[in-house]
């Protein structure tokens, strides 16, 4: 089975972030429209997208038209870029705060990484020079 369907998708493009996006975001919106209830028509259109939006996705999948899915994938990496940039900063400050406490710099709002555990301390902005007191 394993073989099929390795034959199957040799020149398909496959699966990227984009076409992830589309699958979980329709899957989303189908959960969505189920508890939606009135108007019932609102609630059918909602369903509809859900399900158009995860056959756009599977269809970027199997496509054999591997320049275009990644062009279209580039350009979508593209424009979330800081959206992405935002989220993965803000995963490595809270990776930091377990062994760091974080300080803004009063002087010119520098963030300033010290070791937790040193006491009250006397920090020196290391931009533009002031001298703060803190305890970490």
């Amino acid at each position: 089975m394993r073989e099929k369907l390795y034959r199957f998708m040799q020149g398909r493009y496959g699966l990227d972030r984009l076409s992830q996006v589309m699958m979980i975001g329709g899957l989303v919106i189908l959960v969505i429209a189920s508890f939606v209830r009135r108007p019932v028509i609102v609630s059918n259109i909602i369903y509809l997208a859900g399900i158009v939006i995860v056959i756009l996705g599977y269809v970027r999948v199997f496509s054999r038209n591997i320049q275009k899915r990644y062009r279209e994938n580039e350009k979508f990496m593209s424009l979330t870029a800081g959206i992405r940039r935002l989220f993965s900063k803000e995963k490595y400050m809270m990776k930091q705060r377990k062994d760091y406490r974080i300080f803004t710099c009063p002087g010119c709002k520098q963030k300033i990484r010290i070791p937790k555990g040193k006491g009250k301390i006397e920090i020196t902005c290391p931009k533009c020079r002031t001298k703060f007191i803190k305890k970490t």
